[in-house]
């Protein structure tokens, strides 16, 4: 695994017009995502900065934009929150340990090579997720539309508090806030790629503001730092430790998965594969040193990520370039955005709510399945009004749940207990021989990966199995052996054993033979008894059959 990301030098036009393109996009998104945390739009353009540059150096996806966003800030204006209502002092400081170790955890995912279980979650709960995220930024902004700060208390609070806020409301900065969302909402899509509607709507909304409303009260952004950020050194709280903890948990695990399934999109439009465990070490390093700095947490970003490609960017020098530009408005020009109506990032942060929503599959998720769209509004009620970490937790366990029995029905149907004769599971000669055994002889047949699910399944057979004087286990279809389901296996062969019953076991591969020797079943079969074909042991079992009918014959 190389150290660094691909960056070439053999299409420098390319790389640098998609760098600057997605450093003009990325302005507006920064500042409305820094000021919608609760952190300050310098907070933003600090993570802008931070997480492009160490993730385009560090990463895997030369052409992934990475940055603040929707469902990272939305965790991030919890976590501020949270801990500034329980230290007001050094409650944010907190909140920038808490990015830091989000950025530790996600370089632990890399090393440990997790990144392609991340995304390993049912589309139903991620689909809520965002949703459920989407949600939540929109009624956030709710009070900043409005032409108001947002009520404390989160989402329940800003609801609890709408009326009061629509009876206060600020028509100047509303019609702002409208303007923004309209042009973003309609802005032609043929033309986003010459002028990001982002950066258009800040540019006029902030002249509107400075020429024909300035003699009125409008909310500002106001001054931002000029130069480079304070180092912010870890804060810990013994009492609030496990709070912080589960919070970097929160946002690594959605960082990581923002950052892959952006990372997805970049390598079906580029045609490039890459390494999804260094795509979190870099990912890591990124939130890491945005929060050793006070920045916001990100992920990759898909929107700058697409217009990144689709202007010719092919390595990361584009991501590069990107970051370099970011911080030369740090550095020099933050004195210029003072101006900036907050009304107008509030119409911008919407309209990247309304995108999170997953529209698509909420239109169709009840003709899909009607339990797939149960767990989906599950999800989202659960991630909008009790808790992110519930809404996950609760949403893979049960869809888990309900994939376990479908697979055990599934299952279920596979495990099969042959006698007939003219069973269609059976050749020609197979059937000949299960005549000639006249009943006494039983093919036990499972197929399929064998987990726990099917425990019950042989169970049930067994439980109902007709009597037999000779008992074939055909596993010749079964791949692996579960310990639910070898248990359950080991049982009916020792029941038959215990009645001295012959058992053959047919066509085990390499993994189910080793686990039924470490039960020590195969240890109590003769070595004859273990067969490679089902018309072996049905040949073996026939003479048996017939040897022990002569010897009735001859005693009677």
């Amino acid at each position: 695994m190389r150290l660094f990301n691909e960056i070439r030098f053999d299409n420098l036009r390319g790389d640098l017009f998609g760098g600057v393109t997605a450093a003009v996009i990325a302005l507006p998104m920064a500042l409305a995502f820094g000021v919608a945390s609760g952190a300050g739009p310098a907070a933003g353009l600090y993570g802008a900065v931070l997480i492009g540059l160490f993730a385009a150096l560090f990463g895997s996806t030369p052409t992934l934009i990475s940055e603040p966003t929707g469902p990272m800030t939305v965790v991030m204006t919890a976590v501020i929150a949270g801990l500034i209502a329980a230290n007001p002092e050094q409650g944010m400081a907190m909140a920038f340990t808490v990015v830091m170790l989000a950025g530790l955890f996600q370089i632990l995912f890399g090393i440990l090579k997790l990144g392609h279980y991340v995304t390993m979650m049912p589309y139903t709960v991620v689909s809520g997720f965002m949703t459920g995220i989407g949600v939540i930024l929109i009624i956030l902004q709710l009070g900043p539309f409005l032409g108001q700060a947002t009520p404390a208390g989160g989402v329940v609070g800003t609801l609890e508090s709408l009326p009061q806020l629509l009876g206060q409301i600020q028509p100047a900065e509303t019609g702002l806030a409208l303007m923004t969302f309209a042009l973003l909402l309609l802005f032609p899509r043929r033309l986003r790629r010459y002028m990001p509607p982002q950066l258009l709507v800040l540019v006029l909304g902030t002249l509107i503001a400075v020429y024909f409303l300035a003699d009125m009260d409008i909310r500002r952004i106001g001054p931002i730092p000029t130069g480079l950020p304070e180092l912010q050194l870890p804060v810990f709280t013994a009492a609030q430790w496990q709070t912080m903890l589960i919070d970097a948990v929160v946002l690594a695990v959605l960082g990581s998965i923002d950052a892959l399934l952006t990372s997805v999109i970049a390598e079906n439009l580029t045609r490039k594969e890459s390494n999804a465990n260094k795509e979190l070490i870099g990912q890591g390093v990124g939130n890491l040193a945005s929060g050793l700095f006070g920045g916001l947490p990100g992920a990759g970003a898909t929107m700058g990520t697409v217009v990144n490609i689709q202007t010719g960017a092919t390595s990361a020098l584009s991501g590069l370039t990107r970051a370099l530009l970011l911080l030369i408005v740090v550095l020099w020009a933050a004195d210029l955005t003072a101006q900036i109506p907050l009304a107008v990032l509030a119409g911008i942060a919407l309209k990247v709510g309304v995108d999170i929503i997953d529209w698509g599959f909420i239109k169709r998720a009840h003709r899909v399945s009607r339990r797939a769209a149960v767990i989906m509004y599950g999800v989202i009620g659960l991630t909008v009004f009790v808790d992110l970490i519930a809404a996950v937790a609760i949403g893979v366990f049960i869809a888990n749940l309900l994939t376990i029995e479908r697979m055990a029905q599934l299952q279920e149907e596979a495990v099969k207990a042959i006698r007939d004769p003219s069973s269609a599971e059976l050749s020609r000669d197979e059937q000949m021989l299960l005549r000639r055994g006249q009943g006494k002889i039983l093919v036990f047949a499972l197929g399929g990966p064998l987990f726990f699910g099917v425990a019950k399944a042989i169970s049930r057979q067994q439980a109902v199995l007709a009597e037999h004087e000779v008992l074939i286990v055909d596993l010749t279809e079964a791949p692996t052996l579960g310990v639910s389901s070898s248990l359950a296996l080991e049982q009916l062969i020792l029941d038959d054993l215990s009645k001295a019953s012959p058992v053959f076991l047919v066509g085990m591969q390499a993994s189910v033979r080793k686990r039924m020797e470490r039960l020590g079943v195969l240890q109590r079969l003769p070595a004859e008894h273990l067969c490679a074909t089902r018309q072996e042991a049905l040949e073996q079992a026939y003479r048996l059959i017939d040897d022990k009918t002569l010897a009735q014959t001859a005693n009677g």
